[in-house]
């Protein structure tokens, strides 16, 4: 029996690099899924390839900036499947790489809605029903960035740093009902996301770029996105009882060199 067996998690940005390997683990430890993408067709294909039944997971379209999208993907879940055990906060964009002078509002806007106002709708939403409950676990995905800075990525890491302290709001006020909330901070991971950061900072250069950004890790690599989903698993499994307000950093040692 896996750690999760019959247990809902909830995941949103569930079609993207981390959120699909992460599905992928828990549904390989036995959970029932409710999965959040603003791409219902490709997290659809998330379910197919994880070959999942009607029982066990539910295709989810939300823009997770909008309050009403948020809080049908968290009825949609309870209707379905009757609580909610875990929520992997995880919806998130990169945006741009310019000086703040050049930075459009246009893309400070939108990160800002779905890297910070869409996870605090999320949390708006599920907490009740974790505190109702009595039991539950929330793992954001903030960043190394929310822990750093970088010239050039200032929307971005904004966003990761605003994050944090919402990690640590919510644990605080969820705290006396018995509900943990931590975050996951990755460093370089291998995924799409580090491939469009890549050609934003150096245009046509993918693997000048994958050289300059992994020479900046002491173990010298990138990480995978199956070791970012290692550490959200146990942040969200019984585990991790006595843990909460963390930020875990997942960065092959990037942050305290």
């Amino acid at each position: 029996m896996g750690k999760f067996e019959n247990k809902v998690i909830i995941v949103t940005g569930a079609a993207g690099g981390i959120g699909k390997v992460t599905a992928k683990k828990f549904a390989d430890e036995g959970a029932k899924l409710a999965l959040v993408d603003l791409n219902l067709e490709a997290v659809q294909q998330v379910i197919v390839d994880l070959g999942l039944d009607e029982t066990r997971a539910i295709a989810l379209q939300a823009n997770v900036a909008k309050e009403e999208e948020v809080k049908a993907y968290v009825d949609a879940t309870v209707l379905k499947f009757g609580q909610i055990d875990g929520f992997f906060n995880n919806a998130g964009i990169e945006g741009t790489t310019k000086q703040i002078e050049d930075y459009p509002i246009e893309t400070f806007d939108l990160v800002y809605n779905v890297n910070i106002k869409g996870a605090f709708l999320g949390l708006k939403y599920v907490l009740p029903v974790l505190k109702k409950q009595g039991f539950g676990a929330v793992v954001n995905t903030a960043s190394g960035a929310g822990l750093m800075a970088s010239p050039g990525m200032v929307g971005y890491i904004m966003s990761k740093h605003a994050l944090i302290g919402i990690t640590r709001v919510a644990a605080l006020e969820a705290a006396p009902f018995g509900i943990r909330v931590n975050a996951v901070a990755p460093g370089i991971i291998n995924t799409r996301m580090m491939r469009q950061i890549e050609e934003n900072t150096l245009p046509g250069q993918g693997e000048a770029a994958t050289k300059a950004f992994a020479s900046a890790v002491p173990m010298g690599r990138y990480g995978e996105a199956e070791e970012v989903a290692n550490v959200v698993s146990f942040l969200l499994s019984d585990e991790a009882s006595y843990v909460t307000q963390s930020i875990y950093t997942v960065d092959g040692g990037q942050l305290n060199q």
